[in-house]
């Protein structure tokens, strides 16, 4: 059968619970590994209460950093991260700033991804 398109998809996290964490990060894993020959684009869009979860002493860090290094763009929302008073110098190296999260959803979505809310 002819192969499809790069498969590109987006989660959206905006929730503080650990588990909720760990369910997200281990369904983008979980893309990754079924599709290991098609690489396939995966970003997380993190906004409201969970982008606290980006901070770099936060308690799934390790995870999310883990992401970051096997390819996975981690996305803060700077409006939530005004709301919480957070800085960059707070969050996690590597994750990427967007101005609005839920722009950069709808963007997303008319770019094609596919979306997944854990």
């Amino acid at each position: 059968p002819p192969r499809c398109a790069r498969l590109r998809v987006w989660f959206q996290v905006s929730h503080v619970e650990v588990g909720q964490w760990h369910v997200a990060l281990s369904n983008v894993r979980n893309v990754q590994t079924e599709l290991p020959d098609d690489v396939p684009e995966l970003e997380v869009v993190v906004y409201g209460p969970g982008t606290g979860m980006l901070k770099a002493d936060s308690p799934v860090a390790a995870r999310v950093a883990q992401a970051l290094k096997h390819g996975v763009k981690i996305i803060a929302c700077e409006n939530t991260m005004r709301s919480l008073k957070l800085v960059y110098a707070d969050m996690l190296p590597d994750i990427g700033y967007v101005p609005g999260g839920v722009i950069e959803l709808a963007q997303k979505q008319q770019q094609g991804f596919a979306y997944i809310k854990p």
